[in-house]
């Protein structure tokens, strides 16, 4: 794999910034620079949007069979290109490689197959007495990605933005920025039409800001920080463009008195520390009945001591080092105030784990006796840190669940399906998950209140990209 990415890819190739600006990637796991790219500006927004608007007026017209195609090509080309795929992700934000293969890399292959499923069957059009209600595209889309789980939001948007039929203006994270880079190549070698996807690489307040206030951006779709969301929105409201958001999290998962506590805790422990705790929809809250609470630490105690920390490239390594330095410090912070606020420590803690000097490893992170006000409890904290609350009644359950400025996730276990359900629908989040189920690549995801708005997989993404039209008669 090259370690030069310092082109951006526009109109169909891969060309030179307009100002050279170099930017070494950091591997997290080594703290050293493995790879360059370069830093966009405003000016190469303006000649991205350029050619996604030329291509627009084509681009928007093709048929469902020609753009299903392109997918398909797509498909095949990232099959093809799945280890690269899978080793850059590695290597840029420090995913244990079998995590990088299981989960991230497949990821993109498992929304495009599903973009592709649901697509095949989308109903365009639907007469409503003498109007035809149509789908059309939105029109020129900027596409602004993370780095904690690059391809999976890459694909969520791109996919479904190209079906719609819109052209694209691709910014993935400048903190894990290759992966996005090697879809570059993907899309290349797909032979998609020169301006349908561009990509220019860059920081939030340059590349990001740029594309979101742009005049000839039709709409953003951003997956971020919610503090990064809300610039998003304001910087997209002098022009009145559709915005779609994925933002921050910080999810409860409530175990009913009558759940399979060791089954419950224990995967509800790796649930957290999954992804190195990198994740928006991370059950990060675990609420206990008080009466189980100590059963419930010590379990999630020997959970976390199982937990392999280690080097990404080795197979056994289960939970990697934080993607950057200042996300390091971030979480050590957070988990000094819980010690300071009186939450009981009952793994891990400060510092770095024994015998690993280099990489922004943290010890995987268990507190009991967590209180809800606490910074550990409202903060998304982004690490392998787990806060558990007892609650007494399961109505202070969902009460605790709820009260949070965030609602994209949830989770319920417990063996009683109806009363499972019936926590489930009180819970303001945008997914609800009930013992621990498989990933559901057609269900809908996003969020309630500053968790964001709008919806990603399968049609309900495809549907974010397209305008309703009536035509009356």
């Amino acid at each position: 794999m090259t370690s030069d990415y310092t082109k951006f890819y526009i109109d169909g190739a891969f060309v030179d910034p307009i100002e050279a600006r170099p930017l070494g990637v950091v591997n997290p796991a080594t703290e050293q620079v493995f790879a360059t790219i370069s830093l966009g500006s405003s000016q190469d927004v303006d000649r991205a949007v350029a050619a996604a608007r030329a291509a627009f007026e084509t681009f928007s017209l093709t048929t469902r069979d020609e753009r299903l195609a392109m997918l398909e090509r797509m498909l095949e080309i990232y099959k093809s290109r799945y280890e690269d795929m899978a080793q850059a992700i590695s290597a840029e934000m420090g995913s244990p490689i079998a995590r990088a293969r299981d989960s991230q890399a497949f990821a993109g292959q498992g929304h495009l197959e599903a973009l592709i499923e649901s697509f095949k069957s989308f109903e365009y059009d639907e007469t409503r007495g003498t109007t035809v209600v149509t789908h059309e595209p939105v029109g020129v889309v900027a596409l602004i990605t993370p780095w904690n789980w690059p391809m999976n939001q890459i694909m969520c948007k791109v996919a479904p933005a190209l079906a719609a039929g819109c052209t694209m203006v691709l910014k993935p994270s400048e903190i894990a920025p290759i992966s996005g880079m090697v879809f570059a190549e993907i899309m290349h070698e797909a032979g998609i039409p020169k301006g349908v996807f561009n990509l220019v690489n860059g920081t939030g307040p340059e590349v990001g800001a740029a594309m979101s206030a742009h005049p000839g951006i039709d709409m953003v779709s951003f997956t971020g920080s919610t503090r990064a969301g809300t610039d998003v929105a304001r910087n997209a409201a002098a022009t009145v463009k559709r915005v779609a958001q994925e933002l921050g999290g910080k999810s409860a998962n409530i175990i009913l008195p009558d759940a399979d506590l060791e089954q419950a805790v224990s995967q509800g422990v790796l649930g957290c520390f999954g992804n190195t705790g990198q994740s928006c929809d991370a059950p990060t809250r675990m609420l206990v009945p008080a009466h189980l609470h100590d059963a419930a630490l010590e379990i999630a105690r020997n959970t976390a001591l199982g937990v392999v920390t280690g080097d990404p490239r080795d197979e056994a390594t289960e939970l990697g080092p934080l993607v950057s330095d200042m996300q390091f410090n971030k979480v050590q912070a957070l988990i000094e105030s819980g010690i300071a606020e009186g939450a009981t420590l009952v793994v891990g803690g400060p510092g770095k784990p024994d015998g690993m000097n280099a990489g922004y490893f943290v010890k995987p992170t268990v507190f009991g006796n967590v209180q809800p006000g606490m910074r550990i409890e409202r903060e998304e904290i982004f690490g392998p840190v787990l806060s558990i609350i007892p609650y007494e009644t399961v109505e202070q359950a969902i009460t605790i669940a709820n009260d949070t400025p965030y609602g994209l996730a949830a989770y319920v276990q417990g063996k009683d399906k109806a009363e499972a359900h019936r926590v489930a629908r009180r819970l303001r989040a945008g997914s609800v998950y009930l013992n621990y189920p498989d990933w559901d690549l057609f269900a809908p995801f996003g969020g309630y209140k500053q968790s964001g708005n709008g919806r990603e997989y399968a049609d309900f993404g495809l549907r974010d990209f397209m305008e309703i039209k009536g035509i009356v008669c």
